[in-house]
């Protein structure tokens, strides 16, 4: 058995030699996570972010395990610094290959309320950094790759673009919007060998949402799911490799969920400990109490 995993983790090994990734919102949690995965594979990774501290520590970690990286700060909702990003990725890397549109107005959320109280403003920036932005990284992306003979992109959606919540209306519109997107964009470049899919995550314990949430509402929203577990920045880092990779060569249009089963059942699953599997083991009582 322990010989049969070596194999597959040489098979995996290298998936991104010579191959050239931009992932914007890098400098923290899933973000992060995808960088660190495709440098791993040999990928030489363009870490944008907001925040330059944090991208350029993700380099630091990157160049510490023997990986390529650059580091850069910048907004995209600026049309200016999206040129800007992708003008570099091609001057230091020799072009783009991949894109992992993971940027998203997450400090916003806390006041994107309900359609009625909703703060015009908060809608606009939330579309101008989460759809928008990912347009022009798209739009910088595509003449990159068909230079080199395709490519592939990964936009960075929710599972609260595929269902209705009580809040964050301008989060989940953003989201819906990016899902059509990455379908069109899958249906008008296909020919040039550009795939596009999208990522749906459900409840991933980043380092943001761990100091947002305490473990009563952990507990809470665990319940909704089928697996006992919060899924982790790891597990969607993955799911993104694999998409980006020539393992997925004939997936594109798609967006798939990585939510724990979160979306996959009757919403009476979760209801009043009817059934023992709606929470994990331990917590009825405590799960009552919340």
């Amino acid at each position: 058995m322990p010989r049969k995993t070596n194999v597959i983790q040489e098979d995996t090994m290298g998936r991104f030699e010579g191959k050239v990734a931009v992932v914007t919102g890098a400098g923290a949690g899933i973000g992060k996570a995808c960088a660190l995965a495709i440098a791993r594979e040999g990928g030489r990774v363009v870490v944008a972010d907001i925040d330059g501290s944090a991208a350029i520590a993700c380099t630091e970690q990157i160049a510490a395990e023997a990986g390529h990286a650059l580091a850069l700060a910048m907004d995209i909702a600026d049309a200016q610094a999206v040129a800007a990003l992708f003008e570099t990725a091609e001057r230091h890397f020799g072009g783009v290959d991949l894109l992992v549109n993971n940027a998203s107005a997450m400090h916003l959320t806390p006041r994107d309320r309900t359609i009625l109280d909703l703060d015009l403003a908060v809608w606009d920036q939330t579309m101008a950094t989460n759809l928008r932005g990912t347009l022009l990284c798209c739009r910088q992306a595509i003449p990159r790759m068909i230079a080199r003979g395709g490519g592939a992109i990964v936009n960075m959606s929710s599972c609260q673009g595929l269902s209705g919540d009580t809040a964050q209306t301008s989060y989940a519109a953003s989201k819906a919007a990016m899902n059509m997107l990455s379908a069109s964009l899958a249906t008008q470049y296909g020919h040039a060998q550009i795939r596009c899919n999208a990522v749906a995550p459900g409840l991933i314990m980043t380092e943001r949402l761990l100091a947002k949430l305490d473990e009563c509402m952990q507990r809470h929203l665990r319940r909704h799911q089928l697996l006992p577990r919060v899924g982790r920045p790891e597990d969607v880092a993955a799911l993104v490799a694999f998409l980006l990779s020539d393992d997925a060569a004939f997936i594109t249009g798609q967006v798939v969920c990585i939510d724990g089963g979160m979306l996959a059942h009757v919403p009476t699953y979760a209801d009043g400990g009817n059934s023992p599997a709606a929470r994990p083991a331990g917590d009825t009582a405590e799960a009552e109490r919340c």
